[in-house]
């Protein structure tokens, strides 16, 4: 039984590493193709703000992938296996939910920015993003609150 389940935490580590590989190189493509949009559109001052803010936009998106990618290759392949305590899953979880709230504010207040220019009746979409948000970091408070006499 233990062959078999060190062959299962070989091929998990694999898996994960190969996901963790894959998201890395299209989060720097994701960030490569907004640089390469903003220089393409450096003269063009009708088209510069507008591929500005497409840019920020997928940079902003690209670095919360990377940051996803980072994570899986420190928790699933670097410690796969190991026994962590409660505190530690508990800080490893609201780490990951720190990453993903910094994602969603940045790209809402780019949302923000863009919609302001087009069209104020679009920016209704990037409050409930906004609000999303904010509910998020309240349950994440909650959940600290909830859980922090556990043992670390």
């Amino acid at each position: 039984m233990s062959a078999a389940r060190n062959v299962t935490r070989q091929l998990g580590r694999g898996v994960y590493a190969l996901i963790s590989l894959f998201l890395s190189l299209t989060s720097l493509l994701l960030m490569a193709g907004a640089v390469y949009e903003i220089w393409l559109s450096w003269g063009n001052t009708t088209l510069f703000i507008p591929s500005l803010l497409d840019g920020i936009a997928l940079i902003v998106i690209g670095m919360a992938v990377f940051d996803v990618a980072k994570f899986l290759v420190e928790e699933e392949v670097f410690d796969a296996g190991d026994q962590k305590p409660n505190g530690s899953k508990r800080s490893t979880l609201i780490k990951f939910l720190v990453i993903i709230n910094i994602a969603m504010l940045m790209e809402a207040l780019v949302f923000v920015f863009s919609a302001a220019k087009k069209d104020i009746s679009l920016l209704m979409y990037p409050t409930f993003l906004l609000i999303a948000s904010v509910l998020l970091v309240i349950g994440l408070g909650v959940y600290q609150k909830l859980t922090q006499g556990e043992a670390p």
